[in-house]
This record gives C-alpha cells, sequence and structure tokens, in this order.
C-alpha cells in the first residue's frame, strides 16, 4: 500500500497548528505518517505538540529559522528519506476538510486508468468567509491542433495548472527524485512557484476540484507592499522581489524580466512619491540582490545538514495506545484506577520522556552539525 505522510510547516502559530493536525488526523484516508517541522517557533509550540494524542506524529525542530522555503525543504527530504511515496505538504493555517486526502487520491487513480501524468494534485483553497484564495494559474499549454488543452479532463474532475502554492499539494516521490527540493535559498514567497513550474515541465499539476480546504491566512489577498501595515514583513519583501525576477529569468524569459524592471521601478517612483521612503529602500534592496541570484537545486536525498541547521526530533509525551486502553476501559464501565494504586506507579515527569537538552561545544562546525544530528 501507498505511504502517504502529510508534512506541516510551522512558525510561531501553536493554535492553528493543533487544529491542522486535528483535521488531519480526522482524514477518512489516514496517513501513515505526520511530520511537523517546528521553523524554531520558541513560543510553546514543542510542548503541545509533545502532548498531543496523535499516531504516527513526528516532530523535528530546527535550529533557527530557516523561512519558509528552508521549512518546506526539510519537511519534504524529511518526509522523502522515511520513505513517502506521497507528500501531503501544508502550512500550519490550513485545516483540510475530513475528505481532502482521499479526494486527491481518487483524482490520481482516475488519471492513471486514462494514463495520464501528473506532477502534482492541489486542493481547493477557501477563506473563513468562503472566498477563493491561493487560486493556481490555469497550464496554457496547448494540444496538438495548437488550442488550449486545459478542459481535456474536466469530466474527471482536475484542471491542469502550473504554478501553484503548497497549500494542500500532494507531491508524488517520482517528482522530488527526478526534481529535486524546493530551493532553500529563496527563504520566503515564490519557492512554491518556483517548485511547482519545475516539477511540471513534462506533466502538469492538477487542481482537484472536490478535494477542500480552509487557509485561514493572517493577510489576506495577492502580497502588496503597498498594503502592509507590519515592519517585519515590510522588511521580508525584498525576498518577494528578489525571488520573483529570479523566477522569471528562469522560466519566462527576457521579455518578462524587462517588463518587471518597468513596473518594480514605477513601484519605487509611487512609493517615493507617497512619503513611503522605507518601502521604497526594500523594493530597491531586492531589485540589487535579483542580480547573481542563482541558487542550485538539492537533491532530494540530501542530508539536513545541507541547510545549515542541526535538527532535534522529539517524542509525544502522551501515548496514543495508553490513551486509547483509559478510553476502553472506560467503554467497558471499568473503574480508573484506585488513587492509592497511582500512588503505588513511579512518578514520571513529562520532561524525562522528551529529549534531554545537551550542550555541545563547537556546534557550528561540519562535525558538531553531524553530531547533533545523529543525536536526534
Amino acid at each position: 500500500m501507498e505511504q502517504i505522510f502529510a508534512v506541516v510547516l510551522s512558525y510561531k502559530r501553536k493554535d492553528l497548528l493543533k487544529r491542522c493536525l486535528e483535521a488531519i488526523n480526522q482524514q477518512s484516508r489516514r496517513c501513515d505518517g505526520i511530520v511537523v517541522v517546528d521553523n524554531a517557533s520558541h513560543d510553546g509550540t514543542e510542548e503541545m505538540l509533545q502532548q498531543l494524542p496523535l499516531a504516527n506524529l513526528k516532530i523535528y525542530v530546527l535550529s533557527h529559522n530557516t523561512g519558509a522555503s528552508g521549512g518546506f525543504s526539510a519537511g519534504f527530504r524529511i518526509a522523502y528519506q522515511l520513505g513517502a511515496d506521497f507528500v501531503w505538504m501544508m502550512d500550519d493555517d490550513v485545516i483540510p476538510e475530513p475528505d481532502a486526502l482521499q479526494q486527491l487520491i481518487d483524482a490520481k487513480e482516475r488519471l492513471l486508468a486514462q494514463d495520464q501524468a501528473h506532477s502534482f494534485l492541489l486542493s481547493l483553497a477557501y477563506t473563513e468567509d468562503g472566498l477563493l484564495t491561493n487560486v493556481p494559474s490555469v497550464d496554457q499549454r496547448a494540444n496538438a491542433i495548437d488550442y488550449g488543452n486545459w478542459p481535456a479532463l474536466l469530466d474527471l474532475g482536475v484542471i491542469p495548472v502550473r504554478p501553484a502554492t503548497y497549500v494542500s499539494i500532494l507531491v508524488p516521490r517520482a517528482s522530488l527524485e527526478r526534481h529535486g527540493l524546493p530551493l532553500a535559498p529563496m527563504f520566503m514567497w515564490g519557492d512554491d512557484t518556483e517548485f511547482t513550474l519545475r516539477i511540471s515541465q513534462e506533466a502538469p499539476g492538477y487542481l482537484v476540484a472536490a478535494s477542500k480546504v480552509r487557509h485561514l491566512r493572517r493577510v489576506s489577498g495577492t502580497i502588496d507592499i503597498r498594503r502592509e501595515t507590519d515592519p517585519a514583513r515590510i522588511a521580508l519583501h525584498r525576498h518577494f522581489i528578489r525571488n520573483e525576477f529570479f523566477v522569471a529569468r528562469r522560466y519566462a524569459g527576457s521579455r518578462r524580466v524587462a517588463s518587471l524592471m518597468v513596473s518594480r521601478t514605477l513601484l519605487v517612483v509611487r512609493l517615493i512619491k507617497a512619503g513611503q521612503f522605507a518601502k521604497a529602500k526594500i523594493v530597491l534592496q531586492g531589485l540589487r540582490e535579483a542580480f547573481g541570484f542563482d541558487p542550485r537545486v538539492e537533491a532530494a536525498d540530501a542530508p539536513l545538514e545541507a541547510l545549515g541547521v542541526s535538527v532535534r526530533q522529539l517524542s509525544p509525551v502522551v501515548s496514543v495506545p495508553d490513551q486509547a486502553r483509559a478510553g476502553s476501559e472506560r467503554a467497558a464501565g471499568g473503574e480508573p484506577a484506585s488513587a492509592a494504586q497511582e500512588d503505588d506507579q513511579p512518578e514520571t515527569p513529562a520532561a524525562a520522556s522528551a529529549m534531554p537538552r545537551i550542550l555541545v561545544c563547537g556546534a557550528g562546525g561540519q562535525v558538531g552539525h553531524c553530531l547533533l544530528n545523529q543525536a536526534a
């Protein structure tokens, strides 16, 4: 049977993460493993995860924040190296409907029955208000007589798309084997565009109409520095500017690059006229960084050390079998152990089951990275 691993990237949103994981755990098609990549949240996320009674939960804590790009790169390589046949990737603010995964798998079977190759499958994403969000672009490639081929498989409930986002995307192992991992140096914004464009060069991805998720985004709408009010997010827009030029250069050609240069230069002018000098400086910084930015693709079996982080793997404190056994006793009318019986049991603090804290001198070197990863 095919092994499907759900992978969730999280950063300082433990309440949303808990909702996301509970929704994954309630899928009609159960996941064979659930991987959480904690991008160095340091907000109680670790403690919350260790208390979750979820079967097959694997928790990986990165030593520092690698950005969304680094986190997704880590998540894909972890699942791949654990033997996943399919990686179901999402952010921690995605809440899948109970049959979201099953609908993706059903669509995959329908495509295979008609000998239609695919590079990824994607769910329809909605906001809390029911509006479509994270809408991918329809694959505009033509058929043998130069007409758009996108309606060809509407009877299967799918539409070919490229590019797309990581909001509930199911990626086959073969796509990772052939095309490698997301580009961690992109840090954030645009890495999903580049990755889905890259893996769909020979076979398209497909949007599956019956697979639905809610995306509880903190900031709704398309990315636009003019609407940003959070200083921390404003500073990150240099990555967006740099990355869109890199993607255009690699996949769209010189005409698109020239068009972007004109539009971003005009954006700088508008920001200066509006007195938003700090934002104009961020855009200019992104433009400067765009020249010469050309990260290399890593293979799916590349070690986590290549990301420049150390990784701790945590074990849940709450035992799923113990909880199930207690529940079955209550269902059978049994009584829980008496206070006296409980007192006879050795006291085991919650921290005893967790990964102990270990100080490694020289952890920043190559040997230190290897030691930390092996210790995990």
